[in-house]
């Protein structure tokens, strides 16, 4: 019998790792983004100093011997302290050679990047654009410039104070007013297009008339309905949007009316008839199109409003029965939500048990809390007494209004409501 003897290998091979630093400069063609404060942490040096090995036997001292004798005041209780604690008001002179350590790396006009101050005229980091890999040359200068102008808007505006006060609010509304009281309306310029003059005037005013309802602003993604975008289809000013809910999913089905007649009778309808007057008309029967699903909704919208140019009602008119005069001006709204709407794709297995094929839509008289309801939120534009009354409920208890907010709020419903807009045209 014979024993055939073999080296056992090795399973795991030792690697050596060799960590390489960051460059200090960036390649050609290649904008690495430095920034010169690293180079000032402790941590930088981290790697090296562990990676590096010494070559010689330092000392406690790290080969940087500190004598303390030289201090009395560290041995001496009533010794002078002034050389290791300087005045901070009178600072000992610096060694011009160190000048350049006080200098800021992001404002100065050095190179930080070189081994000292002789390399001052070498290009400055926070000077260098930063581009894109492989970015085609001609257009480093005009990013370079744009982003220096641009800096220099911004540092413009910050520097800028801006009065908030409630006496300065109140300067710059009346200021607003001087535009349309003192001056002629051809004088008045578009603020983008000069060409364009001013041709008539309106007073912004609230719309008591619909001030009660609440609007949402809807937008979807694909044409509601089965016309394409070229085909007119009168049906889209009334349909109905309902909300419902499924398996803990809520969604809104759509609802139209079956054709072009109905819809438009419909709206003739609603024009015709007063809002007092009793339900006299029949049903008006809606169909079951599809359901929408909301992908975004924003509950807060501060900047859009519903807008009507009103050139003002006549009393004597034969439309006007309840002789209503309104002037002229333009009458807004504001609008309370906005949501975007996408298709929901059709589930066999989903079921709902309070799904309607078909709405019947008729006028229904509205309840007295409904009225009283209305009543509260037309107050708001139609009842002078209206800031007194809620300023005693506050006062009761029902609410705390912070004055600075009150003033701003109150300040910008007066800009609001009496201020004008303006009709530019050729």
């Amino acid at each position: 019998m014979s024993y055939k003897k073999s080296k056992l290998e090795l399973l795991i091979r030792v690697r050596y790792q060799n960590p390489l630093p960051a460059p200090p400069c960036p390649p050609k063609l290649l904008d690495i983004p430095t920034d010169p404060k690293r180079y000032a942490r402790p941590e930088f040096l981290d790697d090296i100093a562990a990676g590096t090995p010494l070559p010689m036997v330092v000392d406690g001292e790290l080969g940087m011997p500190l004598d303390l004798s030289r201090w009395d005041c560290l041995w001496d209780e009533s010794g002078d302290d002034s050389e290791i604690n300087p005045d901070p008001k009178n600072l000992p002179k610096l060694d011009p050679k160190d000048q350049f350590l006080l200098g800021d790396p992001a404002t100065s006009s050095g190179a930080f990047l070189g081994a000292g101050p002789s390399s001052g005229a070498a290009t400055p980091l926070s000077s260098v654009p930063h581009v894109a890999w492989l970015r085609k040359t001609e257009y480093l200068s005009r990013d370079g410039s744009s982003r220096a102008s641009l800096a220099q808007d911004v540092k413009q505006n910050m520097e800028a104070t801006i009065d908030v006060s409630r006496d300065a609010q109140l300067r710059d509304i009346e200021a607003s007013f001087a535009a349309v009281e003192s001056s002629e309306l051809a004088n008045l310029r578009h603020p983008t297009k000069p060409e364009l003059t001013a041709v008539e005037a309106f007073d912004i005013l609230p719309d008591a008339d619909i001030w009660a309802n609440a609007y949402d602003l809807f937008r979807f993604s694909e044409r509601p309905g089965d016309r394409p975008p070229d085909v007119d289809d009168p049906r889209l000013d009334c349909a109905i949007l309902r909300p419902m809910e499924a398996d803990g999913d809520h969604f809104l089905a759509y609802y139209l009316a079956k054709d072009d007649e109905d819809a438009i009778a419909f709206k003739q309808n609603r024009l015709a008839r007063s809002p007092d007057d009793p339900p006299e008309e029949e049903p008006s029967a809606f169909h079951f199109v599809r359901d929408y699903e909301t992908v975004k909704v924003e509950q807060e919208v501060p900047n859009e409003f519903l807008l009507v140019l009103d050139e003002g009602s006549d009393p004597f008119d034969a439309d006007n029965h309840a002789g209503h005069v309104r002037p002229k001006g333009a009458y807004y709204k504001n609008i309370e939500r906005k949501m975007l709407l996408k298709k929901k794709r059709v589930n066999t297995y989903e079921s709902y048990g309070d799904k309607w094929d078909v709405v019947k839509l008729r006028h229904v008289p509205m309840s007295r809390e409904e009225e009283q309801e209305r009543e509260e939120a037309l107050a708001e534009v139609v009842d002078p007494l209206f800031p007194l009354s809620r300023a005693d409920a506050d006062a009761d208890g029902e609410g705390e209004v912070d004055d600075a907010a009150g003033a701003a709020n109150g300040a910008s419903s007066r800009n609001a409501i009496a201020d004008a807009i303006d009709v530019f045209g050729e």
